[in-house]
Parts: structure tokens; sequence; C-alpha cells
């Protein structure tokens, strides 16, 4: 009786949404934030335990209902801030000691540039927690040590007396990043103090400290600090003495461990796991069959129902066999010390300090439409699934590893299924029921476009695995990037780091679909269902999804299967997910982002760091 009753409070609330919701008021918000978990486990119950295998409701209804929510409620608290004052007032509630020397430079900055976002930074706070436990003066040597040794994969920045300039030592290849990261930083360096930054140059995250190592460093970051008797509001005076020079001789030893082309969910994926988890217990050896309890903690049915929980490998020892990061990755240059690198991106479990891509500011990849791949309304879209792309995930040297990794199991699930896939479908036409259905490839290709292929050649592969993935996938056209905007469902997927694909698609009219191992500098900025439609690593319910979405109307084993696709709700996802990009993912979001992280960053490198901070009455 609760259950019907909370599914129809989401139907009604659903039927309202005829505009975005950001231009609807949450008039019963208070009075629904309670029964929104209430729902969630109701469903749960329901999918999981239905005795007939048949549920009342779309889950994806519910998916979306809950996004709205949660967005209302992390923007309440993420932009509470409307004054220099509040926003400090709001910084040491928050993270408990008073904020950075020119914090009031920083909200000057942000205010200007109309940030949405004032009060959660919570990614900086957790990124740096750990290096706390780190004098100031060890950092600076770690930094010194990891730029002066060669073949690190790290290039440097050095800011001094408010400039900013690459050190000696970085590979051409790679000089676009740091000129990008050296454009961001030119336009705040001015307050910021001297010192030495370390940039991962590769595409894989680099520092993953054991469980029990990095606890004790986070029970340590998280001490009281910040009492002595003196109050100082400035960065200490000659900080550049205490950043050893980086010169052009550059030293052989390196504190790195090379698994490029090898296995590292064990040795890097799980280290940072408890002991106690799946992920450090178990070993899955048929890799055939689909992880339910790997699965469950994030998920409602086949749907991703908690994104953070998702990037949590803790609970998923499957993981080790779905992604080439774990498989073989192209580039993998590891530490269990907890090394001061920044990173585009990193996976769970790894301490790497995320700041904001380069790629993204300099705009490698843009949205762009024209009069030849114009951006046209999303009703006037072609009803398909798009990606292209290349085997750039990881490598695949001859041993069949391919076979795991996420967008080689994406193709071959998109485009070339060999076996049945279970589809929540309607058990009868009309009827308000579904059911977890077994559709056969031949179907499924009927019932649902898919345009998602490899263009040629296959790379970063090696002996018969070259020649194998060709047989196996064929190629699609290469297309310019712009004529992604043709096409209803984009699909972002995980390549060897961070996207640079997904910013364009939320900026154009189109609907992003993504699954990702990687986690950016934006991660909770975004709502899942809201922003975006997120799946599930394993892609088990990919065709779910996009059958929610494009509607359905066939034949599956011989009965009449007709589903109206939910249109007006994929439209609301995509320009909810187009406005809000363009309000906190803009470049001067990532300025304004990579600004308030070096300004910690800085003080957590100052000798005096335990008495530095701007102390508001």
């Amino acid at each position: 009786m609760l259950f019907a009753a909370a599914v129809c409070f989401l139907g009604e609330t659903l039927s309202q949404d005829s505009v975005p919701p950001s231009k609807v008021a949450f008039s019963r918000l208070h009075s629904t934030l309670f029964a929104v978990p209430l729902m969630l486990f109701l469903a749960r119950a329901s999918l999981w335990y239905s005795h007939s295998g048949r549920v009342n409701f779309h889950p994806i209804d519910l998916l979306i209902y809950e996004g709205k929510v949660q967005h209302t409620a992390w923007l309440s608290q993420a932009s509470a801030s409307n004054s220099f004052f509040t926003a400090s007032r709001k910084y040491k509630q928050r993270y408990h000691q008073p904020p950075p020397p020119n914090f009031n430079k920083w909200y000057e900055y942000a205010s200007s540039r109309s940030a949405v976002v004032t009060d959660d930074f919570d990614n900086v706070y957790d990124d740096l927690l750990p290096f706390w436990s780190l004098s100031p003066s060890e950092i600076r040597r770690y930094t010194w040590d990891i730029l002066s040794q060669s073949n690190n994969g790290v290039g440097g920045i050095s800011i001094r007396d408010g400039k900013v300039d690459v050190l000696p030592g970085t590979p051409g290849t790679h000089r676009w990043m740091l000129d990008g990261a050296i454009r961001i930083i030119e336009n705040f360096v001015e307050w910021l103090p001297d010192m030495d930054l370390a940039l991962n140059l590769n595409d894989e995250p680099r520092v993953a400290v054991p469980y029990r190592d990095i606890e004790k460093m986070r029970r340590k970051g998280r001490q009281p600090r910040l009492v002595g008797a003196n109050k100082i509001t400035k960065f200490s005076d000659n900080r550049a003495g205490g950043w050893a020079p980086v010169t052009e001789e550059q030293f052989p030893d390196t504190n790195f461990e090379m698994l490029s082309f090898q296995r590292t969910f064990y040795e890097y994926g799980s280290v940072g796991c408890p002991p106690s988890s799946p992920a450090r217990r178990q070993r899955l050896w048929d890799t055939s069959q689909l992880c339910m309890t790997c699965t469950y903690p994030h998920s409602l049915g086949q749907f991703v129902s908690n994104w953070t929980l998702s990037g949590d490998v803790c609970h998923q020892p499957d993981l080790a066999d779905l992604h080439g990061l774990y498989l073989s990755p192209a580039a993998f240059q590891g530490s269990h010390k907890l090394f001061p690198i920044f990173s585009q991106s990193k996976a769970g479990g790894f301490n790497d300090i995320r700041f904001p891509s380069p790629w993204n500011y300099m705009d490698k990849v843009a949205y762009a439409p024209n009069e030849v791949y114009p951006d046209p309304s999303f009703r006037d879209k072609k009803v398909s699934l798009f990606w292209r792309g290349v085997t750039s995930e990881g490598v695949s040297p001859g041993t069949g590893v391919w076979k795991g990794m996420s967008r080689q199991r994406l193709v071959h699930l998109a485009s070339n299924p060999t076996a049945p896939q279970h589809v929540l479908l309607p058990v009868s036409e009309g009827a308000k029921q579904f059911a977890y259905t077994p559709v056969a490839p031949s179907e499924l290709k009927k019932l649902l476009s898919t345009d998602v292929h490899f263009v040629d050649p296959i790379v970063r592969c090696g002996g018969r695995d070259c020649a194998d993935q060709a047989a196996e996938f064929g190629f699609g056209d290469k297309v310019d990037f712009q004529e992604h905007w043709g096409y209803k469902f984009l699909f972002d997927a995980d390549g060897a780091g961070f996207s640079g694909r997904f910013l364009p698609f939320l900026q154009s009219r189109s609907l992003p679909f993504k699954s990702a191992l990687f986690r950016e500098w934006w991660e909770g900025r975004l709502t899942p269902w809201l922003h975006f439609v997120p799946v599930d690593l394993r892609m088990h319910g990919l065709w779910s999804t996009l059958a929610y979405f494009a509607g359905v109307d066939g034949l599956v084993g011989g009965r009449k299967v007709k589903w109206e696709p939910k249109g007006r709700e994929a439209e609301m996802i995509a320009e909810e997910g187009r406005e809000w990009a363009g309000k906190v993912l803009r470049k001067e979001d990532m300025e304004i982002y990579f600004f308030r992280l070096l300004l910690e960053w800085g003080r957590l490198t100052d000798d005096r760091r335990d008495e530095l901070g701007m102390y508001i009455p």
C-alpha cells in the first residue's frame, strides 16, 4: 500500500515536468525529501524480491525524480554564500579551519565571474587531506625528486614572484598540457605564493597508497590545526628558497614502478580498500557471469542509482577484468608513496590531486556546430545511440585481454551481440508492469538503433590481437566530430584516463550516456539522471536504458511489444545538462577551481601552515 502510494506520488510529480526542473519550483521539496530514500528502498525490494519477476513501475522514472531532489539539496549547500564574510564563515564551518591567505582575492575572482559554486570544494579538501600528514619540507622534497628524474612521465610548473613558467625536463610531446595549465594559472598567478607543481603527463593515475597507511594519513590530516598563538594572514616570505632548483640535468633513477602492459588491480587498483572488502578478499574466476553482488550496492536493477558509489572499486572485485587500466594499461608508472602529483583524473583508490584538464580548457575537442553539421533541436535528431572511437583504453599485446576492456565490450554489445540481452520491457501492450525479457540479437537490432563502431586502424595491440579485433568489430566510417550533434543519444566511454568528449557532449542538445571508471575535478557538480544518463561499466543495462528513452515497437519472441519513447524526459535531461554545464563547467569555473586548489596547496607547503589563515571575527 505504502509502495503503491509512493509510486503514484512519483508519477504525479513527473507528469508535471513539461519544462526543465530548473524553471519549476519544488514546492513539495521539504515534505518529500524523506520519502525519496524510502521509495528507493521499496523500489529496490520490489525489483530484487518480486516473486513474479515483474515490477509496477520503471526504475528510471524514480531515478530521474531522485536526481532532481538530490540536485536541489546539493545546490542549497554548494552555493549558499553571497558575500566574502558568509563564504569565510561557511568555509570554517565546513572544513574546520580558517580559509587560506588571499581567500578574499579568490572570492572576488569567483564572484566577478558569476560563479554558482562558492562553498562546495570537497574534492579539493578530500584530495589534499592526506598531504597534511607530510611536513611542508617533505612535500617540497618529493616534488623535486619526481621532477628531477628522467622518463618519469611528469612535467613541472614553476610559480615565482607572480609569474608562471614550465620547468626544464618536460618532453615536447606533452608541452601542450603544461601550456594549457599555465594559461589557466596566468589569470590569477599574482595572488599565488611561490611553488613548484608536478603534473602527470600520462593519462593513467599514478599514486595508490595502501589502506592502512592512507587511513592513518587521513586521520592525521583531520586533527585540529591552525591553533598557534600567532595568527598569520600572509604566506611566508622567501618561499622560493624552500624549493630546490630543477635543472636541465635529469637523473636516471625513478621512484615509480613500471607496470605498463601488466595487470594492476591487485597491486594498485584495490590496495586502498579495507582488507575485509570484496576487492581485497575475492577473486572472480568466471568472467562470463555478471557479478550481481558487485552491482547491487550502487544499482536499482540494471540501472546506476549511486554514481559516486559506482566509482568505488572496493565492492567490485570483477573490475579487475573489466577495464584497460587494470588489464593492461599503456603507460602505468605507479607508486605506493604519497607523492604530490596533479592529474587530470583518477580512479577510485588512487591519491592523485585532480585539476581541470587543459584539454578541455584549450578546446582540443570543441562543441562547434556549423552550417554543414548543425545542432538541431532534440526532436529533430536521429533516434540512435552514436559512438566513434579507437582501441586506446589499454594495450592488448597478444594475450587477448582486449575482450575485457570497456570500449571493446561496448562495441561488441551495441553492434554485434552474440547472446540474448535482458531488457526491461512492458509485459504486454498497454500494460503498466515491466519485466526483464531476454531479447535475441536479431530482434534487438530491429527494435533499437545504434551506430557504435571503432575506426580503422586497431591501435595499442600486438600479435594476433590486432587481426582478431579487426575481424570481430570491423570498422565504422570516420566522421567529423561535429557530426555527433545529428544523433539523439551520444555515448561517452572511458579511454585511458579523463574524458575529452564529455564536456562538448553536455554542451550540445543531444543526450549523453556516460560510463566511467575515472573521476575528474567536476565530480559532484553534475547529477546523474538530471544532467546525463549513467551506465554501469558492465554495460548490462545499456539496452534497457536505450529502450526507455528511444521506445520500442516490434516483436520479441513472437510477442508484440510497444513502449512509447520517453522523449520528454530525454530532452529534459539533455537541456538540463546543457544549461547546467553553461553555469558550472565553463572555463571560468575551471579557473576558479584551480585558483582555490593552488591557494590550499600554497598553505600546505608553507613552513608556518599551522598558523596560516584568514581569521574572520
